[in-house]
């Protein structure tokens, strides 16, 4: 039913951030491992949010089948801010599940981020790294 719920979930890491500045390494456009998600990380407020921008065929009838009929345009990452080791921290929501979840995002390089997140507590964690699209 759902191909690659973490997917997304990954991808949160990437927006976490407090008041970001444009030259932010978080802000910029990201493609999950397969290339199936494309989410543009954004300033919102003081925080990062992160909008869906290209999915594949795929990831859009997997959404659809968890009950997510538009998952191009919708926010998938929300209020993510940077603690003080430079980790960002926030809620994903999962649109093959319809659930959000709490997740990090670490900063690896200019073009790669590390996104990690769990179902519950420490149970049916997940990560990925997503690179940087060229804007």
């Amino acid at each position: 039913m759902m191909a690659h719920p973490f997917s997304l979930l990954v991808a949160l890491a990437l927006l976490t951030g407090q008041a970001s500045t444009p030259t932010d390494r978080s802000i910029g456009t990201w493609r999950n491992p397969k290339d199936t998600v494309r989410v543009r990380a954004r300033p919102c407020g003081s925080a990062m949010c992160g909008t869906v921008i290209w999915a594949s065929d795929k990831a859009k009838a997997d959404a659809a089948r968890g009950g997510t009929p538009n998952l191009v345009g919708m926010d998938l990452f929300k209020n993510f801010k940077r603690d003080a080791k430079g980790v960002w921290h926030g809620r994903v929501f999962v649109p093959d599940i319809n659930k959000t979840f709490s997740g990090t995002i670490t900063v690896i390089d200019r073009n790669t981020v590390k996104g990690s997140g769990c179902l519950v507590g420490r149970i049916g964690c997940k990560s990925q790294v997503w690179t940087r699209v060229p804007e």
